[in-house]
C-alpha cells in the first residue's frame, strides 16, 4: 500500500511539473504573442498607433492611454527614440525584448525637458558610444541592454476627449531609427 500510494504522489508532482513548465513555455511558442501582433502593424524602425480593436485586446485596452510601438534589432547598431513630449499631459515609455519581458521603463517626469530621447544599446555598442558619442546623442539617455531585437511602446494619457488629436500627434511623430555612429 506504501508503495502505490509513493508511486502516485511522485506521478502527481511530475505531472505539476510537466503542467508549470508548459505553461511557461506557451509565450515562447506561440504564434500570437506580442512580437508576432506589433509585426503585423508594419515595418521596423517606425512607430505604429495600436488601436484596440486591432490588437485582439478588447476590453483590457486602457481607454484612458493611446499607445504606439516600434520594433527594432540591435544587430544592425544602436536604435535612437526621440519625441517631443511637451504638449501631452503625460507618457511612459518601456522597453521589450522579443519574448515581451520588459527590460526598461521610464516617463516624462523623469525626462529632461519632458523629452523623449533615447538611445539603446547592446554592450558591445555602448562601449563604442562612450568612447565617440556622436553629438546628435550627447543629451540621450543611453540604454544598456544585452538583446538583439526588442519592441519600444509609448503610452500617452488622454485625460478626455479633448486630449486625443494632441497625443495621437505626439505618437505619430515619435522617432525609431538607427542611430549613425
Amino acid at each position: 500500500m506504501g508503495r502505490l500510494f509513493h508511486a502516485l504522489l511522485v506521478g502527481l508532482i511530475g505531472a505539476g511539473i510537466v503542467h508549470v513548465a508548459v505553461l511557461m513555455l506557451v509565450p515562447v511558442y506561440s504564434d500570437r504573442n506580442a512580437w508576432s501582433r506589433i509585426s503585423g502593424y508594419g515595418a521596423p524602425y517606425r512607430f505604429h498607433l495600436i488601436e484596440a480593436e486591432k490588437d485582439g485586446r478588447g476590453g483590457a485596452h486602457d481607454p484612458l492611454f493611446q499607445e504606439a510601438a516600434c520594433r527594432f534589432d540591435l544587430t544592425g547598431g544602436p536604435v535612437r527614440i526621440t519625441a517631443a513630449g511637451d504638449n501631452v499631459p503625460f507618457w511612459s515609455v518601456s522597453i521589450y525584448n522579443r519574448s515581451a519581458e520588459n527590460l526598461y521603463s521610464l516617463n516624462d517626469r523623469t525626462s529632461t525637458d519632458g523629452k523623449l530621447d533615447l538611445v539603446i544599446a547592446n554592450p558591445v555598442q555602448m562601449l563604442n558610444l562612450k568612447k565617440d558619442l556622436p553629438e546628435t546623442a550627447a543629451q540621450s539617455i543611453l540604454i544598456e541592454e544585452d538583446m538583439d531585437e526588442g519592441i519600444v511602446l509609448i503610452r500617452g494619457f488622454t485625460p478626455d476627449e479633448s486630449w486625443q488629436p494632441p497625443v495621437r500627434d505626439f505618437l505619430s511623430k515619435a522617432g525609431c531609427a538607427l542611430l549613425p555612429m
